[in-house]
C-alpha cells in the first residue's frame, strides 16, 4: 500500500512542477490584467450602468401602460359606486382599472436625454481605456525592472566569480612569497563585499517580481517567471519621435482627451435639457374602468303593478355593463416655478465652463507628459551612449590592472578600484538601457501602438 501511495505523490509532483514552468511575456501579463484587474471589472460595470441608461433614456418614448384592481367592505349609510345612491345596506365593490400616457412634446428633452445618455456612454468607455493603460503602463514598468534587476544580478555574480579566481592567484603569489599577505587580504575583503552585493542585488529582483505578481493580483510569487526577450541595444542613429508628432497622435487616441471631450458634449447637451423646462408639454393619455357592486341589482322588467322589477346582477355582467374608456390631451405652460429653471440653465451653463476648462487641462497635462517622455528618452540614449563608452574603456583599461596585479605591479586597492568603477559603469548603462527602452515605449503607447519589448533600433 505504501509503494502505492509513494508512487502517486510521484507521478503528482512532476505534474506541479510542470504547471508552474510557464513563463510569462509582456503581452500576457498585460492580457491577465486586463482580465482579471479588480479596478478594470469596476469599470467594466460602471460602463454595463450607462449601457441601461441610454436603453431607458430611448425606451422612454414609448407610451407607458398600467392597469390596476382594488376591493373595498362598507356598511351603515354608504355610496354605492356603481349606482351612485346611498344605502343602508352592506356594500363589497370591485373597481378594475387601466390607464396610458405618452410625452408628445417636451421642448426635444426626450431626444436630446438619449443624446446626452451616448456622450456619457462613450465617456464610461474612454474612461475605462484610460484605465487599462495606467495598468498597462506600470505593468511595462514593473517587466522591465526585472529584467533589468536580472541583469545587475548577473553583473555582480560576474564579479563574485572573477574576484574568486583572483583570491587563488594571489594566495599563490603569497605563498610563493611575490606579494605581501595584506594583498590577500584586501581582495577577500572585496569578495566579502561583492558578495554582499549579489546578496542586495538578488534581494531587489524577489522585490520586482513581487511587484509585477501584486500588480496582477496573484496569490503567490512562487513559480512566477517571465520571458527574458531577445532586445537589440540602442543605436546612435535611432529616431525619438518628436513631442509635436506625439502630441498630434495622442489627441486622437489617448482616452483621457475623449472622456473630457465626451463630457464637453454631454455638458452641453444638459445645457439644453435644461431650457426644455421654458417649453410646454404636451401629453396623450387614455383610460380604461369597470366595477362591480353586490348591492347593485340589474332591472329585468316594469310591471304596472309592483312597478320596477330587480333581479341578481352577475359579477361578469356587471363588469361588462360598467365599462367606459377616456381619452385626453394636455398641455402644460410653465409660467413661475420658483425661479428653479432659470438656475438650472445657469448651473448647466457652469457645468459647460468647467468640462472646457477640465479638457483643456488634459491636453496640457498629455502635452508636459509626453515633452517629458521625450525628454527623458533622449536623456537616456544620451546616458546610455556615453556609458557603453566608459564600459569599453573601462574593461580595457581592468584587464590591463588585472594583468599587472597578477604580477604584483600594482596593489590590491587599484585593482578593486578599477574593478568597482567597471560595475558601476556596467550598472549605469543597464539602467540608461531599459530606461531609454520604457520611454520610448511611452512616448510609442501615446500614438496608440502596444508596448513592445522588440524595438528595432
Amino acid at each position: 500500500m505504501k509503494r502505492y501511495i509513494l508512487l502517486i505523490i510521484l507521478l503528482i509532483i512532476p505534474v506541479t512542477g510542470r504547471s508552474q514552468e510557464k513563463k510569462w511575456s509582456l503581452e500576457d501579463c498585460i492580457q491577465y490584467a486586463i482580465d482579471n484587474n479588480i479596478q478594470i471589472k469596476q469599470q467594466e460595470l460602471n460602463t454595463r450602468l450607462s449601457e441601461n441608461a441610454l436603453k431607458q433614456s430611448k425606451l422612454n418614448r414609448l407610451p407607458n401602460l398600467n392597469a390596476g384592481t382594488n376591493y373595498s367592505f362598507s356598511t351603515g349609510r354608504v355610496l354605492d359606486m356603481t349606482t351612485y345612491r346611498f344605502t343602508n345596506n352592506s356594500v363589497n365593490y370591485v373597481g378594475t382599472n387601466a390607464g396610458t400616457n405618452m410625452n408628445l412634446f417636451s421642448g426635444f428633452k426626450t431626444k436630446n436625454t438619449i443624446k446626452q445618455n451616448k456622450y456619457r456612454l462613450m465617456a464610461s468607455m474612454a474612461e475605462l481605456d484610460r484605465v487599462k493603460n495606467d495598468i498597462s503602463m506600470n505593468i511595462a514598468l514593473a517587466y522591465l525592472q526585472i529584467l533589468l534587476d536580472k541583469e545587475l544580478l548577473e553583473v555582480a555574480r560576474q564579479q563574485v566569480a572573477i574576484t574568486s579566481l583572483q583570491i587563488d592567484r594571489t594566495r599563490k603569489l603569497v605563498e610563493a612569497g611575490s606579494i605581501p599577505l595584506g594583498n590577500l587580504l584586501e581582495i577577500q575583503a572585496q569578495a566579502a563585499s561583492e558578495e554582499m552585493q549579489e546578496v542586495n542585488a538578488s534581494n531587489a529582483l524577489d522585490i520586482a517580481y513581487l511587484n509585477l505578481t501584486q500588480i496582477l493580483d496573484l496569490d503567490s510569487v512562487a513559480g512566477f517567471d517571465i520571458i527574458v526577450p531577445e532586445m537589440e541595444n540602442p543605436d546612435s542613429n535611432f529616431l525619438i519621435p518628436g513631442v509635436s508628432e506625439v502630441f498630434s497622435d495622442a489627441m486622437n487616441v489617448m482616452p483621457q482627451i475623449k472622456r473630457a471631450d465626451y463630457q464637453l458634449k454631454s455638458s452641453e447637451l444638459a445645457l439644453k435639457i435644461a431650457k426644455s423646462s421654458r417649453s410646454p408639454r404636451l401629453n396623450l393619455s387614455g383610460s380604461f374602468n369597470t366595477s362591480y357592486s353586490d348591492n347593485r341589482q340589474k332591472v329585468l322588467g316594469v310591471d304596472p303593478v309592483e312597478g320596477i322589477i330587480y333581479g341578481d346582477y352577475p359579477f361578469w355582467n356587471q363588469m361588462g355593463d360598467n365599462r367606459y374608456w377616456g381619452v385626453g390631451l394636455g398641455l402644460s405652460i410653465p409660467i413661475f416655478n420658483n425661479w428653479q429653471v432659470e438656475r438650472g440653465v445657469k448651473d448647466a451653463k457652469i457645468n459647460i465652463e468647467n468640462a472646457q476648462l477640465q479638457l483643456q487641462n488634459e491636453r496640457n497635462r498629455l502635452y508636459k507628459e509626453i515633452q517629458q517622455a521625450y525628454a527623458d528618452a533622449r536623456a537616456a540614449l544620451k546616458r546610455y551612449l556615453a556609458t557603453r563608452k566608459t564600459v569599453l574603456s573601462m574593461e580595457e583599461s581592468f584587464r590591463y590592472t588585472s594583468e599587472k596585479f597578477d604580477v604584483g605591479l600594482v596593489t590590491s586597492v587599484d585593482y578593486n578600484t578599477a574593478k568597482n568603477q567597471l560595475t558601476k559603469a556596467r550598472s549605469d548603462m543597464l539602467g540608461a538601457k531599459y530606461e531609454f527602452i520604457f520611454k520610448v515605449n511611452v512616448l510609442n503607447f501615446y500614438r496608440g501602438k502596444p508596448f513592445s519589448l522588440n524595438i528595432q533600433f
